[in-house]
């Protein structure tokens, strides 16, 4: 698979989920027939969150994690959000920045970006600016922002090296990387590794919870955590392999992927 093959499927997938504008949709597809998804998606944000939003932000919103809440965002300061979707976690994190902070929201996808900015003038979001572009190229200066917040997306990059040494070049000196990610333990079948629709599905594309300490740690981050939020078991996979074509039995991934908080500092 090369980088740009993958790029393009997520892409494609994520404009769809855009256009659908489905609440059922995850960050590996479509909810309502993948019962994965309903383990990865569900009881991310509090209602009262929910409740502060515009209808389509919330509904399409594609994570596996609140990273918003992870960060512990403070008044005054600039966030930014790799791969922001339909706004959602910018919209919450430009609430917790308050007037005098700044909230970017960064994203390849046209469909995407128009979702987010009609919610940004539903919300009346002031703070806030929507950016296209690549996660693996961010379009801001060095040094520019305190926190870089990410959603079930990293996992998607075939470059995540590159991501990790674009996020602590835009961080500040000091700066916080807090991003929700799929992650995996121990060896995970090679087909799921092939797939594409996979790929854009957040499971093919998770780095191992050691790879992702030991690449933040490369790229320079220290204070690295990688903290499990969710473990995803046989009965939580099965539908979704089946539906995607893979006939090994769901317990070879039982245990070995799930949600997790990944932190680390910029010195």
């Amino acid at each position: 698979m090369s980088e740009a093959s993958i790029r393009e499927a997520v892409r494609d997938r994520y404009a769809a989920a855009a256009r659908a504008v489905s609440g059922s949709a995850g960050c590996c597809g479509a909810k309502a027939s993948l019962r994965v998804e309903d383990a990865i998606t569900s009881d991310l944000y509090a209602e009262a969150e929910k409740s502060a939003l515009p209808e389509k932000a919330v509904l399409a919103s594609l994570g596996c994690g609140n990273p918003t809440a992870l960060a512990e965002l403070k008044e005054g300061e600039t966030v930014l959000d790799l791969g922001s979707g339909g706004g959602i976690d910018v919209l919450l994190s430009a609430r917790r920045v308050g007037a005098k902070g700044k909230a970017y929201g960064l994203d390849m996808t046209d469909e995407m970006l128009a979702l987010a900015r009609e919610n940004q003038r539903k919300a009346g979001a002031d703070n806030v600016e929507f950016l296209k572009g690549e996660i693996e190229n961010i379009p801001l200066p060095d040094n520019s922002v305190d926190v870089v917040i990410s959603n079930c997306v990293i996992n998607l990059s075939a470059d995540k090296d590159r991501v990790l040494s674009e996020a602590f070049r835009v961080l500040k000196p000091g700066g916080r990387f807090a991003v929700a990610d799929v992650v995996t333990r121990g060896a995970i079948p090679e087909q799921l590794r092939r797939d594409m629709l996979l790929w854009a599905g957040c499971v093919a594309g998770a780095l191992d919870e050691g790879d992702y300490r030991a690449k933040l740690a490369a790229a320079g981050f220290e204070a690295v955590e990688v903290e499990a939020t969710r473990v995803y078991r046989s009965e939580d996979a099965r539908a979704f392999l089946a539906d995607k074509g893979f006939s090994a039995d769901a317990a070879a991934v039982d245990g070995k992927f799930m949600s997790a908080f990944i932190r680390g500092r910029k010195p």
